[in-house]
């Protein structure tokens, strides 16, 4: 049975974020089974998703669509969760997500297909919500911050950095805030017992990789990223996961693509990070055209099972942090 909420949760929530900056925010100490289990999922056109979910049968036979696997025979068993019992697409109440997408249209609700950088598309955060859900009895919360476009150069730029700060950087600690500052009013169900933030989900790139300048700078922006994401958000060593911008493949050749993947992966061996951030592969992921919806190598050729399996990996990255 949910509690119920005190008529002033709101207000002292709200208190706590106008004091944010000379006291830890009001989510960074708790823990244990009651909190809501907070995870923000962060990046560009990737985090966005672009894994289409309708069958074209005139598009290399609706090949890599999230219907199709859903239905052929070789993929059906592992993709059952995501129907329910009338064959629609299955709703998780044990797991919401709120995305402001990159037209300011909000969507949210309980985690289903249709959250990626349009509701014809999936991006990781359907399968990392399953993982989510099966790994907590808590309610988990995903708060979606994704444009497409943006480098971590200057877009995501972090304060340590020097410069600028990105102004999607900013954004990002802006539309956490904002949630975390009145979660009753997205989600009427919170039942005001407190929340945790968990985990923070990256997967970018692509800006930085085509781009010789913001490649040799993004081993040094990551790591700052992730030092200053703790701080402003007051939760220190917060499990972080980074997701390769593996697109390409196992054949993948470009000196730049290579740079900036070693550069992801070597973040995660930090010294300061080791336990505490992860790094994944994706080049597993990648499904050439002829096995996708697309030809778009950038968008992972609009593949949904390499946004699924993507976001899988991060989930399971993530919940060996936890562990940790």
């Amino acid at each position: 049975m949910r509690a119920t909420q005190s008529p002033n949760v709101n207000a002292a929530v709200l208190a706590a974020l106008v004091a944010l900056a000379i006291a830890p925010p009001a989510w960074a100490g708790q823990a244990g089974k009651s909190p809501l289990k907070v995870f923000i999922l962060a990046g560009q056109s990737n985090m966005e998703g672009q894994g289409t979910i309708k069958l074209n049968p005139q598009k290399n036979e609706g090949k890599g669509t999230l219907e199709y696997l859903v239905k052929d025979p070789a993929t059906a068993t592992r993709y059952k969760h995501l129907l329910d019992e009338k064959q629609a697409w299955a709703v998780r109440d044990d797991v919401w997500i709120w995305y402001l997408d990159g037209k300011d249209a909000l969507r949210k609700g309980g985690l289903t297909v249709g959250y990626g950088a349009r509701q014809d598309a999936i991006g990781p955060e359907l399968a990392f919500g399953h993982v989510m859900g099966d790994h907590f009895e808590n309610q988990v919360l995903l708060i979606k911050t994704a444009w497409g476009g943006k480098s971590l150069a200057k877009d995501f730029r972090p304060p340590s950095s020097g410069g600028e700060v990105g102004p999607y950087y900013t954004k990002i600690l802006e539309r956490v805030r904002h949630v975390l500052g009145d979660i009753k009013r997205y989600f009427p169900d919170y039942d005001g017992a407190g929340c945790q933030l968990a985990g923070f989900a990256w997967h970018q790139g692509w800006n930085d990789r085509i781009n010789q300048a913001f490649n040799d700078e993004y081993e040094r922006n990551l790591a700052n990223f992730i030092r200053d994401v703790r701080k402003d958000l007051g939760v220190k060593n917060l499990p972080f996961v980074i997701a390769e911008t593996g697109m390409g493949g196992a054949e993948e050749v470009h000196p730049r693509a290579l740079s900036l993947m070693r550069a992801q992966a070597a973040v995660a061996e930090h010294e300061e990070f080791k336990g505490n951030v992860a790094f994944v592969g994706t080049r597993a992921f990648w499904r050439p055209k002829e096995a996708s919806p697309s030809a778009q190598g950038y968008h992972w050729n609009s593949n949904a099972e390499t946004y699924y399996l993507i976001g899988h990996a991060m989930g399971e990255a993530m919940k060996r942090l936890l562990a940790k």
